[in-house]
């Protein structure tokens, strides 16, 4: 975890790796553990203690998101080897399924309780929805995308960034508005967008296209006014090292 500057180490006692995925603005923290037998569960960590995050029955899990009133979005495996996303909230667990899909992952819930994540359809192809709150599914397809994957990023606001793979390539994306923006980090032969704020800045990671080199992590902040494709292609700065991610959670072929 980084804060003020600082990097703080996050390992889930006894655990053979710990991963963390999202944090609130209260610092509740959830993410994922690998036990000694090899299997992933999902886990908050609040006030210094960690909870397992796991609906009954499932073989493995992941906690995805979380929002600032503690309810927790994430993913888990049942006893058929079938994918589903899950909501977390007042102790109960309820299952998120886009209807006919063959696998669903929950992956981020902002403070308006909007749920956004990925599934594979019918015909096993990659596509993102927005939950809305009344449970219907808003499906989200990045234009020219093979593959549209929202890996957790929604702000207060319903703006959602994630990534697609087309054949040029995978590029980020901004969808504002029912606007899609195009998020290209200079000199990437990927680029992944991963979190939003209520600024609207964002982070996410790309692969550099010189050979030799590690994926790195950038943040994205808006350019002023008007914000467009170039402009907040530019904005990319600060860019800091990152471990491989993509993708956590992501259902199984």
């Amino acid at each position: 975890m980084l804060s003020g500057g600082s990097f703080k180490p996050i390992i889930v006692p006894g655990a053979l790796r710990t991963g963390l995925t999202n944090i609130n603005n209260l610092g509740q923290t959830v993410g994922f553990f690998r036990d000694n037998a090899g299997v992933d569960h999902g886990f908050l960590l609040s006030g210094g203690n960690f909870t397992t995050i796991e609906p009954t029955g499932a073989t493995t899990s992941f906690a995805n998101g979380i929002n600032d009133s503690g309810r927790i979005v994430g993913q888990y495996t049942d006893a058929g080897g079938t994918d589903h996303g899950f909501l977390f909230s007042g102790g109960t667990f309820t299952p998120i399924d886009v209807p006919g899909a063959q696998a669903t992952s929950a992956n981020d819930i902002n403070n308006v309780g909007q749920i956004v994540g990925f599934f594979t359809d019918a015909a096993g192809n990659t596509r993102s929805y927005l939950r809305n709150l009344d449970g219907s599914f808003t499906f989200i397809d990045a234009p020219g995308a093979t593959a549209t994957f929202v890996e957790g990023g929604i702000n207060n606001l319903g703006d959602i960034v994630g990534d697609f793979d087309s054949p040029t390539g995978t590029h980020g994306f901004l969808l504002s508005g029912g606007m899609f923006t195009i998020i290209d980090a200079p000199g990437a032969k990927a680029t992944f967008a991963i979190g939003i704020n209520d600024l609207d800045e964002i982070v996410g990671a790309f692969d550099p296209s010189a050979p030799n080199t590690h994926r790195l992590g950038f943040l994205a902040t808006p350019a002023p006014e008007p914000s467009t494709l170039v402009l907040l292609a530019a904005a990319l700065f600060g860019l800091i090292t990152t471990g491989a991610f993509r993708k956590i959670g992501q259902p199984h072929p």
